[in-house]
């Protein structure tokens, strides 16, 4: 790339109107402009083009912005991203500027601004450019996506680094869909990471979807694109995930929440790998591997006839489950160090140490939010610390999530803790069902099959 090369600009936002005005302001310009209306379309343009920055809106139709920044800076670290928004406050500018935004714009803004803005990173920009052409001299990949995923895995524990076995093998085999499933927080993302990055098909896109957060208007689009006209507002062609994941891998969280109307499609498409956009009758061919997840009991689901068996037969070739942290505690001292090191980097603070009744305390701890919730825990404790020593007042506790270990529960079987745990909450409550679920975290028809399942009956007068 030649130093008086145009920079390249994508702009990411659903505002058509407003990506057009933002890309006459370039015509004419240093810069060489791109436009995108969707996360699909901003995927396509990524994939084939090298844009230097990306001008992100941070709320888009069915995906997160905040998402699509982390997603851009794995992929494409060298890229700078700027974040705008009609509807900004503190706690998205600062997720976004800790997630590697290098500027952040509240809407309505003036277009000086954003030139202002871009100005600022081009020095940046093209000192990038000189060393990527000198890195290239001696070597073709100077730092590869793998190694950034494996630095996240951290884990020293027999069940932890079985699931890392399981996902380089998985890696061995591009065309298998694999389903993961474990409790939120477990990282079951990062674990589709490392398989995708592991494996063959790593040069080509991994896409994130939540399942769940797509509304039901626009659910075939995305996922299968249209045609232009096929609907009112359908005013250009559309890639769906399906289409634009050619030869790449389409990560579907939350699968278990997806609605019906869409899993015997989505099935098809999987099976066939075929799709055809809304509005159009030409079948499209693409390659691609899906991986998803889960944090719910999906056999379950298909029992209650929300999940389809076909559709899970086939998202199930190859199953991954991930333990909670409370099943591994093993892993909570090295997950605290490596936190505790990024953070303290991270906001400055590099010689932050910890006390050993903080280990003491986390790991009599049950984590109902797993690893997310000690990384939270860790992320809190180091911008509100005045000293260098983190203490256990620096990591308050639920109480009632201390786990068995501290408790000195000696059966340690999780049938008998679990009827044991039932049959105290329904009498604390007076077997008031609402209530006993609340106390343990789950939903009143999820307790009423539990007690179904352990045969925990009320007797008449109990209620």
């Amino acid at each position: 790339m030649e130093e008086n090369e145009k920079i390249k600009i994508l702009i990411l936002d659903d505002e058509k109107q407003f990506t057009e005005e933002l890309n006459g302001f370039f015509i004419g310009s240093d810069y060489e402009s791109f436009e995108a209306n969707s996360a699909v379309e901003g995927y396509k343009v990524l994939s084939e083009h090298n844009i230097d920055l990306l001008i992100l809106d941070v709320r888009l139709p069915g995906v997160n912005g905040l998402d699509i920044l982390k997603e851009v800076k794995l992929k494409y670290p060298g890229m700078e991203v700027i974040i705008i928004s009609a509807h900004g406050d503190m706690d998205t500018v600062i997720k976004a500027m800790r997630f590697g935004a290098f500027d952040y714009l509240r809407k309505p803004f003036r277009f000086i601004d954003i030139q202002i803005a871009i100005e600022r990173t081009q020095k940046y920009l093209q000192m990038h450019r000189r060393l990527k052409k000198m890195e290239e001299k001696n070597s073709l990949i100077s730092k590869t996506l793998e190694e950034k995923i494996e630095r996240q895995f951290i884990g020293v524990s027999p069940q932890i680094l079985k699931v890392f076995d399981q996902a380089l093998t998985a890696a061995e085999y591009p065309d298998a869909n694999v389903l993961l499933t474990g409790e939120s927080g477990t990282g079951k993302e990062n674990i589709a990471r490392i398989i995708h990055y592991s494996g063959t098909r790593k040069d080509h896109l991994f896409c994130a979807v939540n399942s769940s957060a797509i509304t039901e208007s626009l659910l075939e689009s995305e996922f299968f694109g249209h045609k232009k006209g096929s609907f009112t507002g359908a005013i250009n062609d559309k890639m769906g995930f399906f289409e634009v994941c050619d030869q790449g891998t389409l990560f579907l969280d939350e699968i278990a929440d997806m609605p019906l109307n869409l899993q015997a499609k989505i099935l098809r498409a999987t099976e066939e790998k075929v799709i055809t956009r809304v509005g159009d009758t030409n079948p499209i061919h693409t390659d691609f591997r899906i991986i998803s997840a889960t944090n719910h009991d999906i056999d379950k689901r298909v029992e209650e006839k929300k999940f389809r068996l076909d559709l899970l037969h086939r998202l199930n070739t190859l199953h991954i489950h991930i333990p909670a942290l409370r099943e591994r505690p093993q892993d909570i001292k090295p997950l605290l160090t490596h936190f505790i090191g990024m953070y303290a980097t991270r906001f400055n603070k590099p010689k932050i140490e910890v006390s050993k009744e903080v280990y003491n305390s986390l790991f009599k701890y049950d984590f109902p939010g797993n690893v997310r919730e000690l990384r939270n825990m860790v992320e809190r404790a180091i911008i509100l610390c005045k000293g260098n020593l983190l203490g256990v007042e620096d990591f308050p506790l639920k109480q009632q999530n201390i786990s068995s270990r501290e408790k000195g529960i000696d059966n340690v079987n999780l049938k008998d803790n679990e009827i044991q745990m039932i049959q105290k909450a329904l009498q604390s409550v007076r077997y008031n069902q609402s209530a006993a679920a609340d106390i343990l975290g789950i939903t009143r028809d999820t307790l009423i099959r539990k007690m179904k399942k352990y045969k925990i009956y009320i007797k008449k007068g109990e209620s």
